[in-house]
């Protein structure tokens, strides 16, 4: 399903993190919360009504099977933002991957805490989104689980940069290499969802990493002195299909 212009703005804002252009204001708790999203503005309505919405609770009982993701990562310059419900990395050229002869570019990265996917009812402390783009603009998401353990040296030069502030942005000053965000392991659940904010537009697939990595609780800490809970509630999976690879 092909996502519309707006749409595609919003995710290269933040997979989910707010509307480009949308003066609307919308939170993740309170009056403006996840749950009252759709009744905000009527470009939201797929936030009430959709049904394919993300995140989901991964069951793997539910799974069938799909293609390995061909992870195509480079080096390059990165602008760290804090756009107000997160904080991403934008990337200039950092390669991309390819799933099932389809090519997709790497625009940016973000994080959310707790992770927004369940697996077994379970969430982790804190997950990364790799947002990529087609060049029909189909939209693919890689998710990083994180589990509390030992320092996370790839996240290093991105928590260390964060900028305080919404509507601040920061060159993070070396060139950032997205593989060093990947675990050994390449496995995923895989599923068709949606944006994980406003306008919660659906077409979006998602690759859900199976193995987690580690994040220091001094860097989890960091994180959430600016964002202390930024993860929409688990949506209704209504029959999708979840696959797994392997």
């Amino acid at each position: 399903m092909k996502l519309a212009i707006a749409p595609l703005a919003a995710l290269a804002v933040a997979a989910g993190a707010g509307a480009a252009g949308n003066s609307t204001h919308w939170e993740y708790q309170g009056k403006a919360g996840a749950e009252h999203w759709g009744e905000l503005a009527p470009e939201f309505s797929a936030c009430r009504e959709g049904k394919a919405q993300s995140p989901v609770n991964i069951r793997a009982h539910r799974a069938g099977t799909s293609a390995p993701i061909g992870f195509g990562y480079r080096a390059g310059s990165a602008d760290i933002v804090n756009n107000g419900h997160t904080v991403q990395v934008d990337l200039a050229d950092g390669g991309g991957i390819e799933v099932a002869g389809t090519r997709y570019r790497l625009v940016q990265f973000h994080f959310h805490t707790p992770s927004e996917e369940a697996i077994n009812g379970r969430r982790y402390p804190l997950v990364a989104h790799l947002v990529h783009k087609n060049d029909a603009g189909e939209l693919a998401v890689v998710a990083v689980l994180f589990r509390k353990g030992r320092d996370n040296a790839a996240l290093a030069p991105v928590f260390a940069g964060m900028p305080a502030a919404a509507g601040e942005k920061r060159a993070a000053g070396v060139e950032f290499d997205p593989a060093t965000l990947l675990p050994a392991r390449r496995s995923y659940y895989g599923y068709t969802g949606s944006l994980t904010t406003p306008p919660c537009s659906e077409g979006v697939r998602w690759h859900i990493l199976k193995q987690p990595v580690e994040v220091s609780p001094a860097q989890l800490a960091a994180f959430r002195k600016l964002y202390r809970m930024n993860a929409r509630p688990v949506q209704p999976l209504n029959g999708r299909e979840v696959v797994v690879n392997p």
